[in-house]
């Protein structure tokens, strides 16, 4: 199994912290399923996603968890991701949905400007696609306000009009626990329960309830090349470039998502514990350290969102 869950070196700055964190995020999830009709969690795999899937698991149990788990695949992920995500479904007896980008592109609603373009901008149309086929009207995503500059204007509850766009200048109020969640037909929200979460919040809440990982996120050898200030893994997506010179570090992934936007840090932390050290001493967001899709500028991002991204 491509998974580790090592008991924490550190125990959690502040329990008291976390467990205001983890009540708000399952009044959440409990007020998505009481409040919507066909609600999906959306489910990659990766930490923010299995912080959610904990906190669901302790909202409603083992095996009754009310929605199905929702995955926009690139055909381009870490086969460590999806084999783990497939393992964690299957633990927790819960229904996986997963929808292929590639499925987009033979129906011709995603056209690759060449064959080497990353497909991780283009999962926006694959996944208003299975909206319009399940006819979800909340999405519950791992999203958190300290990742990105655009992120952090969405609301907990993120309205979105009947084309799958974000108007950041059309959001709702949010006073105190009060969420207004009327909606139009066609349209939908994005919820985010772990929005006021930070990565060193994750990792602690990782460290203490002993959450199993891939084991990309935990430092390993791996060949990679320096590109625009970035540790590029090299793989068949993304080799090696006529002069560049590979490399074998130590590294971990901070974020994982699609092979050909993806970058790993060169660490040697093996534990959530000394993960938690290192984003202590981290000054960089975990996006803006391993993201090459972010490196554009704040108005990218911001314009994918308003085209139904993440």
């Amino acid at each position: 199994m491509n998974a580790r869950a090592e008991p924490h070196l550190l125990e959690p700055l502040s329990n008291a912290h976390l467990d205001a964190l983890e009540e708000e995020a399952i009044f959440i999830l409990r007020e998505v399923a009481a409040v919507f009709e066909r609600p999906t969690l959306l489910f990659s795999g990766g930490k923010d996603s299995l912080v959610l899937l904990k906190c669901a698991e302790k909202a409603f149990g083992r095996g009754r968890i009310p929605y199905p788990l929702l995955m926009i695949d690139t055909g381009h992920n870490f086969f460590e991701v999806t084999d783990f995500r497939d393992l964690r479904a299957h633990e927790l007896g819960a229904e996986l949905v997963v929808r292929n980008v590639e499925d987009s592109m033979r129906r011709g609603s995603v056209r690759l400007s060449h064959p080497g373009e990353s497909r991780n901008v283009h999962q926006s149309v694959t996944l208003l696609e299975a909206i319009e086929e399940f006819r979800f009207d909340a999405l519950i995503g791992g999203a958190r306000r300290d990742e990105e500059k655009a992120r952090a204007k969405e609301r907990i509850f993120s309205h979105r009009d009947s084309f799958g766009q974000w108007q950041p200048k059309d959001q709702r109020p949010e006073l105190w626990t009060l969420f207004n969640t009327r909606l139009q037909p066609g349209e939908h929200f994005r919820v985010f329960p772990i929005s006021n979460w930070t990565e060193l919040d994750v990792w602690q809440y990782i460290a203490r309830e002993h959450i199993a990982l891939p084991s990309l996120y935990y430092s390993h050898r791996r060949d990679v090349v320096e590109r625009k200030g970035l540790l590029v893994p090299v793989t068949e997506l993304t080799p090696a470039r006529d002069g560049e010179q590979v490399v074998t570090r130590n590294v971990r992934f901070r974020t994982v998502g699609d092979i050909t936007c993806t970058c790993p840090v060169e660490s040697l932390a093996s534990t959530a514990g000394e993960i938690v050290i290192e984003t202590l001493a981290a000054d960089v967001s975990e996006r803006g350290a391993t993201r090459m899709d972010d490196k554009t500028s704040e108005a990218s991002m911001e314009k994918r969102k308003k085209d139904g991204y993440f």
